[in-house]
């Protein structure tokens, strides 16, 4: 299996390549209909993103952000998806509320996910097996192979038929609320922004192994033409060589 993807000297650096990288998709999205959309993931490799995002002149009030995952806490604490995105792109460039389209997990993770969904199916018009198509769909890996909040072995990263879902991941002892391989799949851009040496195994088995979801769900990616590109630091990338 054939991955495109580009190497840059640290973290901050690959993280601002894919903030140009979505730019440019997002200008495109916006040339062609009156709006754009943005799925956003969270941790700590997206903040120079993010900040870079909002130094752009683009047409925020025409662009809508959604989240690919969630963990189970309140939009104040630390851990918050949400919360990082909030302070460090949305309050800056002071995107318009109705813009936003963040997971409610003031609810249980069932209800935030069952809300989410059907925010989802609404705003996209969607109808009966549909998936919505995401402009620009950003995640990231962690050093197991996840992505989003599909972690090894979850059952859910089968699913085709289902958007949101909540999961109970037990290696953190949290409860997250995650978008499923329907709409990651269906997106019509991905950029995965992966840094950091912990990474580079996974990486390896990802890019160069055999094509195994269930053993590493950051393989759920588009192979039907639609973009895909990977941003990594040389630590993350040490391990690639050549073409993956």
């Amino acid at each position: 299996m054939r991955f495109e993807w580009k190497a840059y000297p640290d973290p901050k650096a690959a993280a601002e390549a894919c903030a140009a990288y979505v730019i440019e998709r997002l200008d495109e999205a916006l040339a062609t209909r009156g709006y754009a959309t943005l799925a956003l993931s969270g941790g700590a490799t997206p903040r120079p993103m993010f900040q870079r995002l909002a130094k752009s002149r683009l047409a925020w009030n025409r662009i809508h952000v959604f989240w690919v995952d969630e963990r189970a806490v309140p939009p104040t604490d630390p851990e918050s998806n949400y919360k990082l995105a909030a302070e460090t792109l949305l309050m800056p460039i002071g995107i318009p509320q109705r813009n936003i389209h963040r997971i409610h997990t003031e609810l249980t993770p069932q209800a935030a996910a069952g809300a989410y969904a059907r925010e989802i199916r609404e705003f996209f018009g969607l109808g009966r097996g549909e998936m919505p198509e995401f402009d620009v769909l950003h995640r990231g890996m962690g050093a197991e192979g996840h992505t989003g909040s599909l972690f090894p072995g979850e059952p859910l990263i089968d699913d085709r038929e289902e958007l949101v879902a909540a999961v109970y991941v037990a290696k953190k002892e949290q409860w997250r609320i995650t978008l499923l391989p329907g709409p990651l799949l269906a997106a019509r851009d991905t950029v995965m922004l992966v840094a950091g040496a912990d990474k580079a195994e996974a990486a390896r088995a990802v890019f160069q192994g055999p094509y195994e979801p269930n053993r590493y769900p950051a393989q759920l990616t588009p192979r039907d033409g639609r973009g895909v590109l990977w941003f990594l630091d040389e630590a993350a990338a040490r391990l690639l060589t050549g073409d993956a």
